[in-house]
């Protein structure tokens, strides 16, 4: 028996039953010009994504026509705790309005089914090629001007998400070696409480801007269509309001990777000025604030970006461990919360050395 599934665009039908939901068997009707998107099983004409490291992903195409996928993603075990639903689908749609998204064809209990984008996931390496550098950098200016408040007064969401991350992290876990692993490796309760309480107290008066932003721009999630000369972003699950310098502080950590985490690719001072140069005058020039960019400017906003980086490390780092209980996914996600706690603590001293200038 299929369940009848609307969300504005157009009608799909998932099975009923959990197990075929999850694995086997969607059904959407999509029209695309001369094309329809009829029955679909996953398992006879599918592409597995392997990446993702909080839900399944699956490609899925009708025999003939296999350059034409929509993608289907299920929602990983207990990520309704870590991730609000209702707001990743108006952020979608918010993005795709402004041509920064693809489109939604429809949702249901346990996951979504959209457009797929064009081009070639980035890794390590390309987020450093200057070109690609330069067009990451435009597109996230982009989407930062977009005004999508209704006139309020946007607040930022990390520290609202930070502390319910905090609430939610496992201090026990059903294997002995992950406990050993959490109490000799993971910094105590206390002291993660008073880093966080310390960070919200000192990040938020360095007047970094709260825009729309992505807040989970691993390399990954950025989709680089070489013939059409641009750069896309996907998976929006993280996306809000939030500290401009955060966002950028966020995707520079991420130049590091993410299975194996190689902190000696973060961004030179060097690197770091010319991205950031590139993306004033994006966004300077978007929200209509003129082009030129001063030194002043450039350097404050490197201040702003290397500081809330430290609260990225902390942000990841309270998911991790959240993920290592309930996750299902081949992920070492423990592993993952001690490299992220780890290089918060080792590059805490230099950057909070740093001064914006008078």
């Amino acid at each position: 028996m299929g369940l009848p599934i609307t969300a504005g665009c157009d009608a799909a039908w998932i099975c009923s039953d959990t197990f075929c939901t999850e694995t086997q068997c969607l059904r959407p009707l999509r029209h695309s010009g001369a094309h329809s998107f009829g029955l679909v099983s996953i398992l006879q004409n599918q592409m597995l994504f392997t990446d993702g490291t909080t839900n399944k992903l699956v490609g899925c195409y009708v025999e003939a026509s296999p350059e034409d996928v929509v993608l289907v993603r299920v929602y990983g075990n207990k990520t309704e705790l870590i991730v609000d639903r209702d707001n990743e689908l108006k952020s979608f749609q918010v993005l795709h309005a402004n041509g920064c998204a693809p489109r939604l064809y429809c949702t249901f209990q346990n996951g979504l089914c959209y457009e797929f984008m064009q081009g070639d996931a980035l890794g390590t390496q390309d987020v450093r090629d200057p070109t690609i550098l330069r067009l990451i950098s435009r597109e996230m200016a982009h989407i930062h001007a977009i005004h999508a408040h209704n006139g309020c007064i946007p607040k930022p969401n990390l520290w609202i998400k930070m502390r319910k991350y905090f609430s939610l992290v496992a201090t026990e876990f059903t294997d002995q070696a992950s406990n050993t692993r959490i109490q000799q490796e993971v910094p105590s309760q206390v002291m993660l409480e008073q880093e966080m309480v310390w960070m919200k107290e000192h990040l938020s008066k360095l007047g970094s801007p709260v825009v729309l932003c992505h807040n989970d721009l691993l390399c990954k999630n950025i989709i680089h269509n070489s013939k059409e000369g641009h750069v896309r972003f996907i998976d929006y699950e993280y996306s809000s309001y939030n500290y401009q310098a955060f966002d950028i502080g966020n995707h520079f950590n991420e130049f590091a990777g993410m299975s194996e985490l190689d902190y000696g690719l973060y961004p030179s001072r060097e690197m770091q000025l010319e991205w950031l140069r590139v993306y004033l005058h994006a966004y300077k020039a978007s929200t209509k604030k003129g082009e030129e960019v001063s030194d002043r400017e450039l350097e404050t906003l490197y201040v702003q970006v290397n500081k809330f980086a430290l609260a990225s490390h902390f942000f990841w780092g309270f998911w991790a461990l959240i993920q290592a209980k309930y996750s299902s996914i081949n992920f070492d996600f423990l592993g993952y919360a001690v490299l992220r706690f780890n290089q918060y603590f080792k590059t805490k001293p230099a950057v909070m050395a740093l001064q914006i200038p008078e």
